[in-house]
C-alpha cells in the first residue's frame, strides 16, 4: 500500500511550535483512502490543486503552500518581510517553490481581489499582480479593494485591460474562490496566513506569521531528510 504524507514534528530552539502535530500517516488518493478526521487525503497534489501557478522550480524538493488573504495583516507582513529571504535563499536556488492558495476569510472584498488576481494568472502575470496588491495593501475590511482600485493594478501589471474586464465582469473564477476556502477549512486551515511546508513524505504546518528562524528550520529540516 503506497502512503500520502505524514506530519512531521520539527524541535524549534525559538519554542514555536511548528504545528502541532503527532506523526500521522494518510493514504494516496490512488488507493481510495481517506483520513477518517478531516475525510479527506492529504497528498501533494491536493495541497497544490486550485491553487496560484508555481513560482519556483517544477523539480523542487519542497515545496511550501500559503493560504492567505489580500486583506490580511499578518499575510502583508509576512509578504513584507520573510517571503524575500525564503525566496532568495531557496526558491531562486532551485530548491523549493511556492504556491498561493486564496482563502478568502475577510469577506467579499478579499475574494475580488482572488478573482482579480485569477484573471492577472490567465495572462501569465499572476505574480506580478499577486505582489502588487500586496505592495499597495490598505489594511483589513477598510474598502481600499475596489473594482476601480483593483483595475488600476491591472494596469500596473501589464494586463490587457478590455480582456481583463471582460474576465472580472464574467465572474468565472468565483467559484474557484469560494472552493479554495472550503478546501483549506476541509484540511483544517482556519487562519491567515497558513502555511504547509512538504516534500514527498512530509509536511510541516505553520500557522500565522512566524519569524524567519521558524520557516528557515522547517525548510531546511526537509531538505536534509
Amino acid at each position: 500500500m503506497r502512503t500520502g504524507l505524514m506530519f512531521l514534528a520539527i524541535p524549534v530552539t525559538l519554542g514555536i511550535a511548528l504545528g502541532a502535530f503527532a506523526s500521522q500517516a494518510y493514504e494516496s488518493p490512488a488507493d481510495g483512502a481517506q483520513d477518517t478526521d478531516a475525510g479527506h487525503v492529504l497528498t501533494a497534489s491536493a495541497l497544490t490543486a486550485g491553487g496560484s501557478p508555481a513560482l519556483g522550480d517544477a523539480a523542487a524538493e519542497v515545496t511550501m503552500v500559503e493560504w492567505g488573504d489580500y486583506q490580511c495583516t499578518y499575510c502583508y507582513l509576512f509578504h513584507k518581510g520573510t517571503l524575500q529571504h525564503i525566496k532568495d535563499s531557496y526558491v531562486e536556488t532551485g530548491k523549493m517553490r511556492l504556491v498561493f492558495k486564496d482563502f478568502a476569510l475577510n469577506g467579499p472584498d478579499s475574494a475580488l481581489a482572488a478573482e482579480a488576481s485569477r484573471c492577472a494568472a490567465e495572462q501569465s502575470r499572476y505574480w506580478e499582480y499577486h505582489d502588487l496588491l500586496y505592495r499597495n495593501w490598505g489594511g483589513e475590511r477598510t474598502g481600499w479593494i475596489t473594482a476601480g482600485a483593483l483595475g488600476t493594478l491591472a494596469e500596473s501589471a501589464g494586463l490587457d485591460i478590455p480582456e481583463y474586464e471582460r474576465c472580472m465582469e464574467s465572474e468565472r473564477h468565483r467559484d474557484a474562490v469560494a472552493e479554495s476556502y472550503r478546501a483549506g477549512q476541509d484540511i483544517g486551515i482556519d487562519a491567515t496566513p497558513s502555511f504547509m511546508i512538504f516534500d514527498d513524505k512530509n509536511v510541516v504546518k505553520i500557522r500565522g506569521n512566524q519569524p524567519q528562524e521558524v520557516f528557515v528550520a522547517a525548510i531546511e529540516e526537509l531538505l536534509q531528510n
